[in-house]
């Protein structure tokens, strides 16, 4: 099968729907399938590496971060000789527009994965949340219309988009990551060099959030939690960037004050694993999350997990089993004492963790996005 995914991010950039796209794209093609990629450029210039073509765009003052782009007449061209027989778009902006046309041009089906819960966002735009709900309901319903079948990562998020009146054929399909990846030990020096580069003391045990530094994470709630906890033992390590990050570390000083808060910035991913291990639990107080790929990989890693409760979360982090989910600081508070001072108890929950990530793994994921491309191409060839 020939398969066009549109994304408007795509690597090096890291965030959710990167990664989702690249465990997709690797395992199809491994499948046997000949798979290509549109995406942005980072500049104003449009090439072509290998079987991705990169669209030139500029800065677009949507939400930080946010590009708008155009295809090129010679990146279409060849796309059209190619003949792919299904597009599969990941993004509703630039990219979206790009594979609209191809399909129209081409009469073949496209299928769109809803990564992101836009009303959670509507802060970047809008000032009321209310209005702001209503013009992603609107734009929602518009832009899935033309679509054999929509994918969601969740059942939180299959029914927010039912709400918004879409009638669709609607998968919830969880994006696969690579277990293996997570699954990698460390020696105690190596663990021990992580430490003496970001001065945490030896022997503290490390409350870890990995991921985007966005208002719409929650960040300064767990911050708060932190300092409640009081615990001369405990270190706090945020790890990663994003456009609040200055901001945050300004809230922690003025919430932590001198207590051990650290921010490491950007790491790579090769790095991201070393980072879950070190850690005794990980926190996560978001309730924007569409799926939230770093719950996964967290528990892929053996960590526990403590997040505020949410329907992206629901059979992801399991009570006693691999974590717990909170809704008020004694919920915290009380899950957290629990999982620092008890290492038995903490080492069966890094055991449930594990066993919980075993169904997401990419080839899981690849097959089942295959079924769902085949019936939507015998959809569309049988109008």
């Amino acid at each position: 099968m020939k398969i066009l995914i549109t994304s408007d991010w795509y690597a090096p950039t890291v965030n959710g729907v990167v990664t989702s796209v690249l465990n997709l794209e690797n395992k199809l093609r491994e499948l046997g399938h000949d798979v290509r990629i549109l995406t942005l450029s980072e500049s104003i210039h449009s090439h072509k590496k290998n079987n991705v073509y990169y669209e030139r765009s500029v800065k677009a003052p949507v939400y930080p971060e946010a590009r708008a782009g155009i295809m090129s007449k010679e990146h279409y061209k060849e796309i059209l000789e190619w003949g792919p027989d299904i597009i599969h778009t990941q993004c509703e902006f630039s990219t979206y527009i790009a594979a609209r046309k191809i399909a129209k041009k081409l009469d073949i089906p496209m299928v769109h994965t809803y990564h992101t819960v836009y009303e959670d966002y509507t802060h970047y735009f809008c000032p009321s949340k209310r209005l702001g709900r209503k013009i992603v309901s609107v734009l929602t319903r518009k832009l899935l219309k033309c679509m054999k079948a929509v994918i969601v990562p969740t059942e939180k998020v299959r029914e927010l988009i039912a709400g918004y009146g879409v009638d669709k054929d609607i998968y919830v399909l969880p994006t696969g990551i690579d277990l293996d990846k997570y699954s990698k030990t460390y020696s105690e020096d190596e663990i021990l060099e992580l430490r003496r580069k970001h001065n945490i003391p030896r022997d503290n045990k490390i409350m870890l959030f990995l991921g985007r530094l966005a208002k719409e994470k929650n960040i300064p709630e767990l911050m708060e939690y932190f300092k409640r906890l009081d615990r001369a033992d405990l270190t706090f390590l945020i790890v990663g960037g994003g456009p609040y990050y200055d901001e945050l570390r300004e809230k922690a000083k003025k919430i932590c004050g001198d207590m051990s808060v650290i921010f490491t910035g950007m790491i790579s991913p090769e790095q991201v694993g070393k980072y879950y291990k070190s850690a005794s639990f990980f926190v996560n107080a978001s309730t924007s999350e569409t799926q939230g790929l770093t719950y996964i990989e967290t528990l892929a890693s053996g960590l526990p997990a403590l997040c505020r409760k949410d329907g992206c979360i629901k059979g992801v982090v399991i009570d006693n089993v691999n974590g717990f989910q909170y809704e008020n600081y004694e919920d915290f508070s009380r899950f957290a004492a629990k999982i620092l001072d008890n290492a038995d108890f903490r080492a069966s929950l890094s055991e449930g963790a594990v066993k919980t990530s075993e169904v997401y793994s990419t080839l899981s994921f690849a097959k089942k996005a295959l079924g769902i491309y085949e019936a939507a191409i015998k959809h569309h060839s049988a109008l």
